[in-house]
């Protein structure tokens, strides 16, 4: 089967890109993970499936999967490249389109400036909502969002922040994230029993209360350049315990996003680049 697709990437966080609105490619996982293969197929962090929308007063939905061909909830980087997407290939002449995704739905904007705003939604604060299974983690504060302490291994242990962006994030704040053990610890956060559905693991160094560098090693993807939901956690979790202010410039290692929460039921704006890099067509495995 060969099918055409569009490589995508919003700061450093790359996609293929796949136009699903006139019939369904019926992908499997491990074609899936084809795709995202750097050396056997496009290579990608994730595969963005773009589809009709099953409502009059929804413009599109997407799917999002993962480089091993498991499917997510959400992804703020991927959205802003669904936005660049739809618009380029003439799919709608709309600025600001509403999109369902796995748990909801999401308002993009095309910016001016030519970057993509994205209401990214109220983040989830209850433990419960991430979910983190307390029999297997410490309930350091139990305030919203709460605070955890992981055991890992060799004796060592994390207190780390839970917080839902529709998928759930464990942010970790640190002294420098560029020596930070992102390459060990974050596999084991990933998988940690206290995430039955396993979480992104987020690094986040304070640099002032209006700017952060932030690493992310992701669920499914290992560390990606940069994470939008990710993005959007950390700010959560650093104005809830009062580190940050409510506009926070997130510095990632492809990009800096734009992050703003008021706190409580408000919903988290982002707001970054998307750029399309290259299309074409690949013939995909059986």
């Amino acid at each position: 089967m060969r099918i055409p697709f569009t490589k995508m990437q919003g700061a450093g966080n790359d996609f293929v890109v796949l136009d699903e609105t006139r019939g369904l490619f019926h992908l499997s996982p491990k074609q899936y993970q084809f795709l995202a293969d750097r050396h056997f197929g496009v290579g990608a962090d994730q595969i963005l499936s773009v589809r009709a929308a099953a409502q009059a007063d929804i413009d599109f939905s997407y799917v999002i999967h993962n480089a091993d061909g498991s499917e997510v909830e959400h992804c703020g980087n991927g959205a802003r490249c669904f936005v660049r997407f739809v618009r380029e290939q003439g799919l709608t002449q709309k600025k600001s389109i509403r999109v369902q995704v796995k748990k909801g739905v999401i308002q993009l904007y095309e910016l001016d400036d030519g970057n993509v705003k994205v209401d990214m939604g109220p983040p989830f604060l209850n433990w419960r909502d991430v979910p983190v299974d307390a029999s297997h983690a410490q309930l350091i504060h139990d305030s919203q969002p709460s605070v955890w302490k992981l055991l890992l291994a060799q004796h060592i242990s994390v207190e780390v922040c839970a917080v839902s962006m529709g998928n759930p994030h464990a942010v970790m704040r640190v002294d420098d994230v560029d020596h930070a053990p992102v390459a060990t610890q974050g596999p084991q956060i990933e998988s940690h029993p206290a995430f039955a559905q396993r979480v992104n693991a987020g690094f986040m160094q304070i640099i002032s209360r209006q700017r952060i560098k932030l690493r992310v090693f992701e669920r499914g993807a290992s560390e990606t350049l940069a994470c939008g939901t990710g993005a959007c956690a950390a700010v959560v979790a650093g104005v809830a315990q009062n580190w940050l202010d409510p506009v926070v410039q997130v510095q990632t290692r492809g990009s800096l996003l734009t992050i703003e929460w008021q706190g409580g039921t408000s919903p988290v704006w982002m707001s970054g680049p998307a750029t399309t890099v290259f299309k074409g067509e690949i013939e995909i495995p059986l």
